[in-house]
Protein backbone atom coordinates (compact mmCIF):
# COMPACT_ATOMS: atom_id res chain seq x y z
CA UNK A 1 0.00 0.00 0.00
CA UNK A 2 1.42 3.37 -1.12
CA UNK A 3 2.60 5.41 1.78
CA UNK A 4 0.09 8.75 1.95
CA UNK A 5 2.65 11.06 3.13
CA UNK A 6 4.98 10.05 -0.01
CA UNK A 7 2.06 10.71 -2.44
CA UNK A 8 1.17 14.04 -1.40
CA UNK A 9 4.61 15.30 -2.19
CA UNK A 10 3.77 15.51 -6.02
CA UNK A 11 0.48 15.38 -7.84
CA UNK A 12 -0.61 15.24 -11.32
CA UNK A 13 -3.26 16.70 -13.10
CA UNK A 14 -3.39 15.33 -16.63
CA UNK A 15 -5.27 17.44 -19.63
CA UNK A 16 -5.63 15.87 -23.10
CA UNK A 17 -6.57 18.22 -25.86
CA UNK A 18 -6.46 17.21 -29.00
CA UNK A 19 -2.87 15.49 -29.92
CA UNK A 20 -1.15 17.78 -27.06
CA UNK A 21 -1.08 16.47 -23.29
CA UNK A 22 -0.80 18.51 -20.73
CA UNK A 23 0.54 17.37 -17.04
CA UNK A 24 0.30 19.90 -14.83
CA UNK A 25 2.85 18.77 -11.57
CA UNK A 26 2.22 19.92 -8.51
CA UNK A 27 4.93 19.61 -5.78
CA UNK A 28 8.15 18.29 -5.31
CA UNK A 29 10.22 16.01 -8.29
CA UNK A 30 12.49 14.26 -5.63
CA UNK A 31 13.44 10.48 -5.83
CA UNK A 32 10.63 9.56 -3.34
CA UNK A 33 8.33 10.63 -5.76
CA UNK A 34 9.57 10.50 -9.08
CA UNK A 35 8.61 7.32 -10.27
CA UNK A 36 5.57 8.39 -9.91
CA UNK A 37 5.78 11.13 -12.75
CA UNK A 38 7.06 8.39 -15.26
CA UNK A 39 4.35 6.03 -14.38
CA UNK A 40 1.95 8.02 -14.94
CA UNK A 41 3.74 9.98 -17.90
CA UNK A 42 5.14 7.44 -20.08
CA UNK A 43 2.06 5.30 -21.29
CA UNK A 44 0.76 8.95 -22.98
CA UNK A 45 4.37 9.16 -25.05
CA UNK A 46 2.65 6.30 -27.76
CA UNK A 47 -0.76 8.31 -27.75
CA UNK A 48 0.56 11.86 -27.66
CA UNK A 49 2.35 14.14 -30.34
CA UNK A 50 3.06 16.34 -27.95
CA UNK A 51 3.33 16.80 -23.80
CA UNK A 52 3.74 19.55 -21.94
CA UNK A 53 5.06 19.40 -18.76
CA UNK A 54 3.87 22.19 -16.60
CA UNK A 55 6.51 22.17 -13.77
CA UNK A 56 5.07 26.06 -12.36
CA UNK A 57 3.38 24.31 -9.34
CA UNK A 58 6.69 22.20 -8.74
CA UNK A 59 8.78 23.56 -5.66
CA UNK A 60 11.82 20.96 -5.67
CA UNK A 61 13.83 19.25 -7.75
CA UNK A 62 16.78 16.86 -6.96
CA UNK A 63 18.72 14.64 -9.35
CA UNK A 64 16.10 11.41 -9.64
CA UNK A 65 13.64 14.24 -10.45
CA UNK A 66 16.18 15.48 -12.97
CA UNK A 67 17.17 12.24 -14.66
CA UNK A 68 13.16 11.16 -14.50
CA UNK A 69 13.23 14.37 -17.04
CA UNK A 70 15.48 13.05 -18.99
CA UNK A 71 13.98 9.62 -18.96
CA UNK A 72 11.07 11.25 -20.23
CA UNK A 73 12.73 13.14 -22.83
CA UNK A 74 14.53 10.29 -24.34
CA UNK A 75 11.34 7.66 -24.23
CA UNK A 76 9.51 10.34 -26.18
CA UNK A 77 12.42 11.52 -28.68
CA UNK A 78 12.75 7.95 -29.77
CA UNK A 79 8.96 7.26 -30.10
CA UNK A 80 8.36 10.88 -32.11
CA UNK A 81 6.81 12.70 -29.73
CA UNK A 82 7.49 16.31 -28.73
CA UNK A 83 8.68 16.75 -25.01
CA UNK A 84 8.11 20.07 -23.88
CA UNK A 85 8.94 21.95 -20.22
CA UNK A 86 6.14 25.12 -19.38
CA UNK A 87 6.29 27.65 -16.67
CA UNK A 88 9.94 26.64 -15.51
CA UNK A 89 10.82 28.65 -12.39
CA UNK A 90 14.08 29.82 -11.74
CA UNK A 91 15.99 27.10 -9.45
CA UNK A 92 15.02 24.41 -12.04
CA UNK A 93 16.29 26.31 -15.13
CA UNK A 94 19.38 27.16 -13.19
CA UNK A 95 19.37 23.40 -12.10
CA UNK A 96 18.96 22.48 -16.00
CA UNK A 97 21.76 24.79 -16.54
CA UNK A 98 24.51 23.68 -14.45
CA UNK A 99 23.73 20.06 -15.94
CA UNK A 100 24.03 21.27 -19.63
CA UNK A 101 20.21 20.30 -19.91
CA UNK A 102 18.77 23.82 -20.95
CA UNK A 103 19.60 23.01 -24.40
CA UNK A 104 18.34 19.61 -24.74
CA UNK A 105 14.38 20.28 -23.18
CA UNK A 106 12.35 22.54 -25.42
CA UNK A 107 11.07 25.40 -22.87
CA UNK A 108 7.91 26.76 -24.24
CA UNK A 109 6.03 29.85 -23.10
CA UNK A 110 2.08 30.41 -21.77
CA UNK A 111 1.49 31.12 -26.05
CA UNK A 112 2.58 27.74 -26.64
CA UNK A 113 5.73 29.10 -28.31
CA UNK A 114 9.50 28.03 -27.73
CA UNK A 115 11.23 30.82 -25.56
CA UNK A 116 15.22 29.94 -26.00
CA UNK A 117 17.20 30.79 -22.87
Amino acid sequence: MPNPAVANLLTLDIERKGEVTVVLCHGKLIARVCEQLYINVSPLIPVSKRIVLDLGDVNQVDSMGLGTLVRLYVSSKSSGTSLELLHVGKRIRELLGITHLLDVFTIIGESGIKIGF
